[in-house]
């Protein structure tokens, strides 16, 4: 998962950029609004973390630009100013998300997982890594070219993990995600999902996880 993170105050942006990395995500730094924009020309991105209160060119006026151009990227808008009025501006302009300063840092992952959810897909995408490829129209998936024999609810922990870009994806965000409307809410229906996954895809194992953060699929391993 590609992710803009626009913040003028440089101790605070490459002290994100840094945990968010470390997080599974492909984060890049602007630290003024004019070079937000920039490097959304650029290069794609997924998600933006974008401060309201920037030089050269505000937070505002990278929303609006953005949504103007109709780029797809979800945004969510940092500010000091947490009043309702506030908040609400932002989110007329466009933005996805509000997070008022000063926030937890759980808070902000969580929002950005919720964000990232939400992010559309492309219709007829193929979604590969480590060796392993999806085709989400035929619903079909092989590995190093080997065809999978997988069951629905397999195909579509895989494809999320495969969506997430290298990004952890938690056991929770699993179940909202694949589980929706069953009453299979136990979290040991999705670490039983994932072990017989585990084992369909083979060697070397493809899927890793963490304590906490949950699972994903390193892109470029």
């Amino acid at each position: 998962m590609r992710l803009l993170l626009v913040e003028d105050e440089r101790d605070l942006a490459d002290t994100l950029a840094s945990g968010l990395r470390r997080e599974g995500y492909a984060v890049d730094v602007a630290y003024d609004g004019l070079s937000a924009l920039t490097r959304l020309a650029a290069a794609d991105a997924d998600l933006v973390i974008l401060d309201r209160d920037l030089p050269m060119l505000s937070g505002d006026a990278v929303c609006k630009t953005m949504r103007e151009l109709q780029h797809p990227a979800r945004i969510l808008m940092l500010t000091a100013a947490g009043s309702l009025e506030d908040r609400v501006a932002g989110l007329d302009l466009g933005a996805d998300d509000y997070l008022p300063k000063p926030f937890a840092y759980v808070e902000l992952l969580a929002r950005l997982r919720a964000l990232a959810r939400r992010t559309p897909r492309s219709p007829g995408i193929v979604l590969e890594a480590a060796g392993v490829r999806v085709d989400t129209v035929r619903r079909l998936a092989e590995r190093d070219g080997r065809p999978l024999h997988l069951t629905p609810k397999e195909l579509g922990v895989l494809e999320t993990l495969l969506a997430a870009r290298g990004g952890f994806v938690s056991v929770d965000e699993l179940l909202a995600e694949i589980w929706p409307d069953s009453d299979e809410r136990g979290r040991n229906v999705v670490k039983t999902a994932v072990h017989t996954l585990r084992g369909k895809l083979g060697a070397p194992d493809a899927i890793a996880s963490a304590p906490g953060h949950g699972y994903r699929i390193e892109v470029g391993s």
